[in-house]
């Protein structure tokens, strides 16, 4: 039976490992797609490198480029300078994510601002989907569970919600939405068409749900997130786009990152078969 999602490799998961190798690596893994960072494509830029090499690495080894990782610092910029300094950086970052062939940038909320402003939010979130309808990659509203202003999956609605464009988009994340507290019952009435990217991690049972951090995410099936729940339930909805296997354990870091990667795609699909009615 084919696999119901596009199954994606974050490159969060083998961190170490450079650029070319982490492309070649998902790729000789047997993964559809791979998510970038920015960051990395900038180190290889800043090297003299060329993001239309990158573009070359990814067809050759057979991937798609569903997301790339992300713009910060724009949610809650004033007008004036503040946001053009923020609005320029966006843009830099969009297009790089255009010159590889991504569809899609993980739009972030900002770390260390406590206060949410939902209306310049969804402000700052249209103008972010009218820049991205030019330049040709739609950000996806992010929500981080360890966050103090965007970290349940409702806010992160109601920000695309109200931003009023047809681009609206969330990012899904299991890890995120018990971490935060969301919890996974209003998977199954999120529309498909506003699902940009689903990470894909477990979380463990033991530090406290509260204190845990991105360190502490394992391999799908390894912890206890009810993960064939939610996968039954946007398979039922009709999504159909990219499963992104997004983990930060150092453990996993210290270990060869063919291994790693080849395990994590081996434990998803073992969750994937376990998908209730399908």
């Amino acid at each position: 039976m084919s696999d119901p999602f596009l199954l994606c490799l974050n490159t969060s998961t083998i961190r170490p490992a450079s650029l070319r190798d982490k492309i070649r690596i998902a790729g000789e893994a047997g993964y559809g797609a791979i998510e970038l960072w920015g960051d990395d494509l900038t180190a290889h830029e800043n090297a003299g490198g060329t993001l239309s090499e990158v573009r070359g690495w990814l067809k050759d080894a057979g991937l798609q480029a569903p997301s790339v990782i992300a713009v910060s610092n724009w949610m809650d910029s004033r007008e004036g300078d503040e946001k053009k300094r923020a609005f320029a950086e966006v843009r830099r970052r969009m297009e790089q994510g255009a010159a590889i062939g991504s569809r899609h940038i993980v739009a972030s909320p900002v770390p260390d601002n406590d206060e949410l402003d939902m209306v310049r939010a969804a402000a700052r979130y249209r103008d972010l989907l009218v820049m991205g309808r030019e330049i040709g990659v739609t950000p996806a509203m992010e929500f981080l569970g360890f966050f103090h202003n965007v970290y349940r999956l409702d806010q992160a609605l109601a920000i695309a919600k109200a931003a009023e464009h047809p681009d609206a988009c969330i990012v899904l994340d299991p890890f995120h939405l018990y971490r935060g507290g969301s919890g996974f019952d209003e998977i199954a009435a999120i529309p498909a068409k506003m699902i940009a990217i689903c990470h894909f991690n477990d979380a463990p049972a033991d530090p406290p749900r509260q204190e845990q951090g991105d360190k502490d995410r394992v391999y799908p099936g390894d912890g206890i997130l009810p993960l064939a729940k939610m996968l039954g339930d946007l398979v039922r909805n009709g999504y159909q786009g990219a499963l992104s296997l997004e983990l930060f354990n150092p453990a996993y870091w210290a270990n060869d990152p063919e291994s790693v990667a080849r395990t994590g795609l081996a434990k998803t699909r073992e969750v994937l078969a376990k998908i209730p009615g399908v």
